[in-house]
C-alpha cells in the first residue's frame, strides 16, 4: 500500500511542480504587462481610460463610444434618438431599448424624480436661471403637457408616444451606459485591470499600475464659474464598482438666503428646493449609478435615504447645504471603510 501511495505521489509531484511554475509564470506576466492610457472627446465632454494590456485600444474604445452616439446623443443628427424625436419610422437597436427599459424602471423605482423627458423643461429654467427670469406658470402648465415617462412606451422595437411633442434625452443617464459599454469591451478582452471615465462618471475594474484599489475624487459643490472642479471632497477607494455623480458645480440659485442646486422636478416642473448639492452613487452598473444620483438631486435628502435603504446594492455620498448654509456630508454606513481618512 505504501509503495503504491509513493509511486502515486511521484506521478503527481511534477504535475505540482509544473503548476506552481505556471502559476509563477502567469503572475510574473501579468505584472509585466503595461497600463495603457486612452483618452478622446466624446458626448460634448472627455474619457479617459486605464488599462493594463499589452496593446493600445483606443481605436476599438472609440469605436464602441460612437454606436453610443449614433443610438443616444440628441446632438447627433442621424441618430436613433433623434429620428424617434422626429418622430420618424425607426426601429430601435439593442443600445436604445437597455438604456430606455433601465430608464423605465428607474423612473417607476423613484416615482418619476427620474424621467427621460424632462428636457423641454430643463432647457426652459436654464435659460431663465441665465437671463434671470424663469418660464411663467403658463410656460411651465404647457411644458407639462409633453412631460412624463408614462408617456411613451417600447414595444416590438418601436417607440410609442401618447402625445408626439415628447421629445428623449438620455443625458441623465448615457454617459453612464456609455463607461459601461467601454467596460464590457476591456473585459471581452480578458483585461481585469482599468478604470474608465467618462465626464465624471467612472467603473472600476481591479487594481491600479501600483497593484491598489482605484482612487477616485469627490469633488466639492462649490460655485465655480469656470467649471474646473477642482476641489476634492473626499477621496474613496474602490475597485469592481461603478460611480457617478449629479450636481451643477457652476451654478446654483438662492432664495430666502439659501442656496440651492439647479434641478427641475419633473412631477411639479419648477426647480426643487431640497438641500442636496451633489449626489454620487455606487453601483455594479454606471448607468445605474448615474440615473440614481439624478433622481437623488430631485428627491432631496430624506427620500433619498428612504430609497438607499430598500436598495442595499447602492452606495451613495450625499453632499447638502445644512441650517446655516454650509456644506455637510451624508453617506452609507457601507462607504464608511472605502473613504480615505
Amino acid at each position: 500500500m505504501q509503495q503504491t501511495r509513493n509511486k502515486k505521489l511521484m506521478w503527481q509531484l511534477p504535475f505540482l511542480v509544473l503548476l506552481i511554475v505556471g502559476t509563477v509564470l502567469i503572475i510574473r506576466h501579468e505584472r509585466n504587462v503595461p497600463y495603457q492610457k486612452s483618452a478622446d472627446k466624446v458626448f460634448g465632454t472627455f474619457y479617459h481610460a486605464t488599462y493594463q494590456c499589452d496593446s493600445d485600444l483606443t481605436y476599438s474604445i472609440n469605436a464602441e463610444l460612437a454606436k453610443v452616439d449614433a443610438s443616444l446623443s440628441p446632438f447627433n443628427k442621424n441618430s436613433i434618438i433623434t429620428a424617434v424625436n422626429q418622430n420618424q419610422d425607426v426601429e430601435v437597436n439593442d443600445m436604445f431599448q437597455d438604456v430606455f427599459y433601465l430608464a423605465q424602471q428607474i423612473s417607476k423605482e423613484t416615482d418619476g424624480a427620474f424621467d427621460i423627458t424632462v428636457a423641454p423643461l430643463v432647457n426652459a429654467w436654464g435659460f431663465g436661471f441665465k437671463n434671470g427670469i424663469g418660464p411663467t406658470s403658463e410656460q411651465v402648465d404647457s411644458l407639462m403637457q409633453m412631460i412624463g415617462y408614462q408617456k411613451v412606451s417600447l414595444s416590438g422595437g418601436k417607440i410609442t408616444k401618447t402625445d408626439d411633442r415628447v421629445m428623449l434625452d438620455c443625458s441623465a443617464i448615457a454617459k453612464g451606459y456609455g463607461t459601461d459599454v467601454v467596460a464590457r469591451l476591456l473585459r471581452s478582452k480578458g483585461i481585469k485591470n482599468f478604470m474608465i471615465e467618462i465626464g465624471g462618471e467612472i467603473v472600476t475594474s481591479g487594481v491600479n499600475a501600483e497593484n491598489q484599489p482605484w482612487r477616485v475624487g469627490i469633488s466639492k459643490p462649490v460655485e465655480d464659474p469656470t467649471g474646473n472642479g477642482s476641489e476634492v471632497q473626499n477621496i474613496v477607494k474602490i475597485t469592481d464598482k461603478a460611480m457617478a455623480t449629479s450636481g451643477n458645480y457652476r451654478n446654483f440659485y438662492y432664495k430666502d438666503g439659501k442656496r440651492y442646486a439647479h434641478t427641475i422636478d419633473p412631477k411639479t416642473g419648477y426647480p426643487v428646493q431640497h438641500s442636496i448639492l451633489s449626489a454620487t452613487v455606487f453601483a455594479k452598473s454606471c448607468a445605474v449609478a448615474d440615473a440614481y444620483a439624478t433622481s437623488f438631486m430631485v428627491m432631496g435628502l430624506e427620500r433619498a435615504k428612504q430609497l438607499l435603504e430598500q436598495h442595499p446594492e447602492l452606495m451613495a455620498y450625499l453632499i447638502y447645504s445644512d441650517e446655516e448654509g454650509k456644506n455637510a456630508v451624508w453617506y452609507s454606513a457601507s462607504l464608511e471603510s472605502k473613504i480615505q481618512k
